[in-house]
C-alpha cells in the first residue's frame, strides 16, 4: 500500500504569516510501535524520514498524531531545520482533533518560553493524506536533549562516577514501554478515587539501552531523595531541605504555568524534568521541572479531572492518574508560596497578562482563517448544531463504581458500559493496556469504526469528541471567545487566591496512601 501525505507550512520566520505544504510518501502500514521509512519534500527540506503513530487514546482519533525523524539514503539520522526551526532529527504533527482551537498546545509552548524557559517550537501546517485533505496539524520540535532544544550534557558509556555521573539526564512522568528506563516514586501519589497511587518515573535520555546501570542507580536515587527531603520534617530548610536539591525558580513557574492551564493531564502525565551535570565546584546539578509538553486537553477543554472546574487546583490531585505528592508539599512551604506569589505579579504585568494572551491568540486566529473551513469540512463531528449544543451533556471521567463493587476508576477514562477500547500505554501493573502494533484500515482508525466512530456525547455511538468534551461549539469564533473568557475567569481566580499567598492561604493537604492494583 501506498500512502501520500502532504502538509501546509509556514514561513521561517519568528512569528509565522502562511500556511503552506509538504507532501510524504509512505509504502508501509504506518504503527504505534516502530517507525517505516518513508519520503517527505517540503519547503528547506526533501528527503528520507522515518514516521509513526504516536499517542494513547488519540490513537483512536479520527485525525492521527505523528513521530517525524529526518533520515539519509541509507536509514541513518540527519538533522535540518524545519520551518526556521533550528536543525534536529526529531519532530512532531500533533493533530489538534480535540481542541477546535487549534491553539492550546502553541499557546502553552510560547507562553512557557516567554517565561524564560526552552519550550517546544511550533508552526502550524495543513495536511493531506493520499491526495485527501487531512485537516491543519502543529509542526513542533520534539523534546530531547541537544544545544538547541534541552541544553544538558551529553553522556557517554564512561560516565558512570564522579561529577560525570551527575549529568545530564531527561526524565518523564508519563505512560511508558518496554523501551523506557523506568521506577516507581517511594512516595504515594494522590488523587480521588485513584485505581492506583504509584507514580511511575521515565529516564528517556539517556535511554535505556544506552543508561550504563550506575547511571540509573545514580538518577533513581536522586528523583529517590527529592521526594523524601521534600516530604521530611525539615523539608523547608534552606540548607539542607529541597531548595539544595531542586531548581526552585524552574518549579515556581511550573506551577505557576500548570494551574493556569488547569490542565487534566497536569503534573501527572507528560510531565517532564531534566537534571543538569553538576559544576567543577560542586554546585549546580539541580533537578529542573520542565519543559512543558501535550495541553490539547487544557484551558477548560476537558470533563474530567476538575478540568472544567475554573475554581479547582492541579496540585489536589484528581480521579484519574496519581499526582505527584511533592507540589501540595511544596505548598506548604510559606518561603515557596511567597516565591510562587512575587514570581506571578511580575508575570501579570507581562507574560500573562491579558492582553498578551488575548493578542497571541488572535493572531493564531488570524493565521488559521483562511484553512480553518477546510478542517472543520474535513471533520464535521469537530462543532455542532445549535440544537445538538444544548443537548450535549458530557460524562465525567472516572464514574466506574467504587474499589468492590464493579470496576474501579480507570485511568481518568470514562464509564462506557461493558466494553473498553484498548487505551495503550497507561502505567498499570507495569505495563498496562497496549495497542496494537499496526492500526488496520488506516488512515480511517479502528479498522470499520473510523477512528472511535461515533459512541457517546448526544447518546447514541462512542464520539470520540464528545469523550473529553466540556462543552460543544458551533462556530470557531465561538470557541475563540469562550477560550478567552475561560483564560480571564482563571486569572481572576489565580489574582484573588495566589494575593493571599504568603498571609491566610492553606493548601488542601491530602493525606498519603499507598493504594496498589488490585
Amino acid at each position: 500500500m501506498c500512502i501520500a501525505l502532504a502538509v501546509a507550512v509556514g514561513t521561517a520566520s519568528a512569528q509565522q504569516t502562511t500556511v503552506g505544504q509538504i507532501s510524504i510518501m509512505v509504502d508501509s502500514m504506518l504503527n504505534a510501535q516502530r517507525k517505516v521509512t518513508a519520503h517527505m519534500k517540503m519547503d528547506g527540506y526533501d528527503g528520507a524520514i522515518g514516521i509513526k503513530l504516536r499517542g494513547n487514546s488519540s490513537l483512536g482519533f479520527n485525525q492521527k498524531k505523528y513521530t517525524i525523524e529526518l533520515r539519509n539514503e541509507h536509514g541513518q539520522e540527519v538533522e535540518a531545520p524545519l520551518l526556521g526551526m533550528p536543525a534536529h532529527s526529531k519532530w512532531v504533527l500533533l493533530a489538534p482533533y480535540s481542541d477546535v482551537s487549534a491553539v492550546r498546545d502553541p499557546l502553552a509552548f510560547q507562553l512557557w518560553r516567554d517565561m524564560g524557559h526552552w519550550g517546544p517550537r511550533t508552526q502550524m501546517v495543513e495536511l493531506t493524506l493520499n491526495g485527501e485533505y487531512r485537516g491543519i496539524y502543529i509542526l513542533a520540535e520534539a523534546i530531547k536533549r541537544g544545544k538547541d532544544r534541552v541544553d544538558i550534557a551529553k553522556m557517554k558509556k564512561s560516565d558512570v562516577a564522579g561529577r560525570d555521573v551527575t549529568g545530564g539526564y531527561l526524565l518523564r512522568i508519563d505512560t511508558f514501554n518496554e523501551d523506557d528506563a523506568t521506577f516507581t516514586s517511594k512516595v504515594p501519589g494522590i488523587g480521588e478515587g485513584n485505581m492506583s497511587s504509584q507514580v511511575i518515573w521515565s529516564c528517556i535520555y539517556p535511554k535505556k539501552k544506552n543508561l550504563m546501570p550506575e547511571q540509573f542507580d545514580y538518577i533513581h536515587n536522586y528523583v529517590d531523595t527529592v521526594e523524601q527531603v521534600i516530604q521530611s520534617k525539615e523539608f523547608a530548610n534552606p540548607q539542607t531541605g529541597y531548595a539544595r536539591y531542586i531548581d526552585v525558580p524552574s518549579f515556581v513557574d511550573y506551577f505557576i504555568h500548570t494551574e493556569l492551564s488547569l490542565n487534566a493531564d497536569g503534573y501527572k502525565r507528560s510531565a517532564y524534568f531534566y537534571k543538569e551535570k553538576q559544576n567543577v565546584d560542586g554546585t549546580g546539578g539541580k533537578l529542573v521541572a520542565g519543559p512543558v509538553w501535550d495541553y490539547n486537553l487544557a484551558y477548560g477543554n476537558a470533563n474530567f479531572a476538575n478540568a472544567n472546574n475554573i475554581e479547582a487546583w492541579n496540585f489536589e490531585g484528581a480521579s484519574n492518574n496519581p499526582t505527584p505528592a511533592m507540589w501540595q508539599r511544596l505548598l506548604q512551604d510559606p518561603a515557596f508560596r511567597k516565591a510562587v506569589k512575587v514570581r506571578y505579579k511580575a508575570l501579570r504585568k507581562g507574560v500573562l497578562s491579558n492582553k498578551a494572551i488575548n493578542a497571541y491568540i488572535d493572531r493564531h486566529a488570524k493565521l488559521l482563517a483562511p484553512c480553518i473551513d477546510r478542517h472543520f469540512e474535513t471533520y464535521p463531528e469537530l462543532l455542532v448544531t445549535e440544537e445538538e449544543k444544548k443537548a450535549f451533556n458530557p460524562q465525567p471521567f472516572g464514574t466506574f463504581p467504587p474499589m468492590g463493587e464493579g470496576f474501579p476508576a480507570m485511568g481518568g477514562f470514562p464509564a462506557m458500559g461493558e466494553g473498553f477500547p484498548p487505551m495503550g500505554g497507561f502505567p498499570m501493573m507495569g505495563g498496562g493496556f497496549q495497542m496494537p502494533d499496526s492500526i488496520p484500515s488506516f488512515p480511517g482508525g479502528f479498522g470499520d469504526f473510523g477512528g472511535f466512530g461515533d459512541f457517546g456525547g448526544f447518546g447514541g455511538g462512542f464520539n470520540a469528541v464528545g469523550m473529553f468534551a466540556a462543552y460543544r461549539v458551533s462556530s470557531y469564533d465561538e470557541e475563540i471567545k469562550i477560550l478567552k473568557e475561560w483564560l480571564a475567569n482563571r486569572l481572576s481566580f489565580l489574582d484573588r487566591n495566589i494575593e493571599r499567598f504568603d498571609k491566610d492561604w492553606e493548601p488542601h493537604i491530602q493525606e498519603l496512601k499507598e493504594i496498589k492494583m488490585p
